[in-house]
């Protein structure tokens, strides 16, 4: 049988409510951080299959979450296409050459780099168990133009959102290159045992609305229709962080099966704009976690109680910051799992 998550995702409206969270495998771990000691850097782990499945089921062992996301990272699929990536102390991922001033034309793809993926997620699946959910995922292919034009992140995406304006049709091109690989990429991780996957558009909420349609939501479509032709029964959680007003529309527009909330969103509007049984997830503040206390129970029990007529997947509204008390993790998760709708 199916497990919770799983279930959640396809539409059911269960009584306990499944948990997992973004980043859940990661630094505020200290087995994660021993591991990356020993091993290396960021880049050298990801591409360690075994030490990738370790770190994904880290917090599984450790808090018994229903869902297990890939240890990876969205830059994979840049990296793939040809660009090279670095992971810099203190600075974040560096890409390059950068788009800003290279041609996409200049790369050259080098689609072997997606193969150690595969074998993280064959070897999670191996051992997670049928209760636990697993996740594939990608970055959108707004967010990851952002990174691949600019060489790294930025504030406002100033280079995308202007060469997007500038110069559409090369920006088109770029966007239809990463979007084709994705769908590449996400066959593959369900092919080697993903149970369902992720889009990741960090930065969905830096374009005005004809650039959202255009950037965000024509490109997500075309991915989940993608899939959905090959894998009916894969769920796909699309997560435009900052979309706010625009959230309906991407719900509505993009095929995609439950909508992952950022922590800017009011559970009462959500609730009452998106489709009626469509899963939502989200979308606790992780800077509540890292704060911890009573409030920490008192918003994690309205969020659940704002979906309880729906299909509803406790998560956080962003990533876990790195920081975070393993106490506060597990507060959070004995509140979750003693809800009942």
């Amino acid at each position: 049988m199916a497990g919770l998550l799983l279930r959640t995702l396809r539409g059911e409206n269960l009584s306990q409510r499944p948990m997992w969270l973004m980043r859940q495998a990661g630094r505020y771990l200290p087995e994660y951080r021993a591991l990356r000691a020993e091993k290396g850097g960021f880049l050298a782990l990801v591409y360690d299959s075994d030490a990738a499945a370790e770190i994904t089921i880290q917090p599984i062992r450790r808090f018994g979450f229903d869902g297990a996301i890939l240890f990876s990272d969205i830059l994979i699929v840049p990296y793939a296409m040809g660009q090279d990536l670095e992971f810099l102390a203190n600075e974040g991922p560096h890409l390059s050459p950068a788009l800003v001033d290279a041609s996409l034309s200049s790369l050259h793809a080098v689609p072997e780099r997606l193969t150690p993926i595969y074998e993280t997620v064959t070897k999670v699946k191996a051992s997670l168990g049928s209760e636990r959910t697993l996740l594939g995922f990608a970055g959108s292919p707004w967010t990851v133009a952002t990174y691949m034009v600019a060489g790294q992140g930025s504030r406002d995406q100033h280079d995308a959102r202007a060469i997007a304006y500038r110069d559409p049709e090369a920006f088109q091109a770029i966007i239809d290159a990463i979007t084709t690989i994705t769908i590449e990429y996400l066959v593959g991780q369900v092919q080697a045992g993903a149970e369902a996957v992720q889009l990741f558009d960090s930065w969905a909420g830096s374009l005005a609305p004809s650039q959202f349609e255009r950037w965000v939501i024509a490109p997500n479509n075309r991915i989940v229709s993608s899939l959905k032709q090959r894998f009916p029964d894969v769920p796909v959680i699309g997560f435009p962080k900052g979309a706010g007003e625009k959230l309906p529309a991407y719900a509505r527009e993009t095929g995609v099966d439950a909508i992952g909330l950022d922590e800017t969103i009011d559970p009462v509007w959500a609730a009452g704009v998106l489709p009626p049984s469509m899963p939502v997830q989200g979308n606790l503040d992780p800077l509540l976690l890292l704060a911890g206390g009573e409030e920490l129970d008192v918003q994690a029990r309205r969020i659940l109680d704002c979906f309880a007529d729906r299909p509803h997947v406790f998560n956080l509204g962003h990533g876990i910051g790195k920081e975070t008390p393993i106490t506060q993790v597990e507060q959070l998760l004995a509140t979750v799992r003693s809800w009942r709708g």
